[in-house]
């Protein structure tokens, strides 16, 4: 049972207490000596206890102003432990290789998914706890309502693995929803795009889901283009793969 330090909700605070929970975390994650490892939000320690014991390189990112003199405290007499008072969403990832790893605060998840994203080419991969339907949007393939936005970005520069679900009874204070581990593995050679393009145009795409492709993207792109890409003008934007918004994006 973790210290019950009050959890701040403006920092969507839900401290993982679950030992068994825990060690499945860190078995899917599979720290290793040499690993360049960075987590997001370590709050009280839970999994940061397991990975120090098992990497010479722990980079700690915690913006919580209450929480680093426990966290300075307790890995005063670690080495191989840096922390960083930070705002993950203003992180810029200066090593490559990285290995990322955390409990998201649910509030910014997607922001901070979107950032990593554009550093995608520094990151080796990520597991993450995030609120279960976010996953499920994630990992969703083409052709299924929860496939959208979040689903094309992210498919696009990782390879996208749903693990398992944790209940809120895991965390304190629970959560009102199930959560659900992530596994995102960079993609050695993604298909070469500009980013910021792919992301203007899927963000059109998908603006009025129960229009078609044609209608969503009239004032980018005509019938005629989306023919020769051979994509169908009537489609919904929910059946086209993300090779297919890629292809777009390069035809502009």
């Amino acid at each position: 049972m973790v210290d019950r330090i009050r959890a701040k909700k403006k920092f969507g605070q839900n401290f993982l207490q679950d030992q068994a929970v825990i060690e499945r975390i860190i078995n899917a994650f599979n720290p290793k000596k040499n690993d360049e490892i960075y987590e997001i939000g370590p709050g009280q320690a839970a999994l940061t206890d397991h990975l120090v014991e098992y990497t010479d390189h722990l980079h700690l990112i915690e913006i919580d102003n209450d929480l680093l003199p426990r966290l300075h405290e307790k890995f005063a007499n670690n080495d191989n432990v840096t922390i960083h008072h930070q705002d993950a969403l203003l992180w810029e990832i200066d090593k490559h290789n990285t290995r990322i790893i955390g409990n998201l605060p649910y509030n910014i998840s997607t922001p901070l998914l979107i950032r990593f994203l554009y550093q995608a080419d520094k990151i080796r991969d990520m597991v993450f706890m995030l609120q279960k339907e976010v996953v499920k949007r994630i990992c969703a393939p083409a052709g299924i309502k929860a496939y959208g936005r979040l689903s094309v970005m992210l498919q696009y520069a990782f390879d996208c693995e749903e693990l398992f679900v944790v209940p809120p009874e895991a965390f304190y204070p629970r959560p009102k929803v199930d959560s659900q581990i992530i596994r995102l593995t960079t993609k050695p050679n993604p298909a070469a795009v500009d980013l910021s393009a792919l992301e203007a145009l899927v963000k059109q795409a998908f603006a009025q889901r129960r229009k078609t492709i044609k209608n969503n993207l009239k004032k980018i792109v005509s019938e005629k283009q989306l023919l020769e890409l051979g994509i169908d003008p009537k489609a919904r934007p929910e059946t086209l793969r993300v090779s297919q918004y890629v292809a777009i994006t390069n035809s502009l």
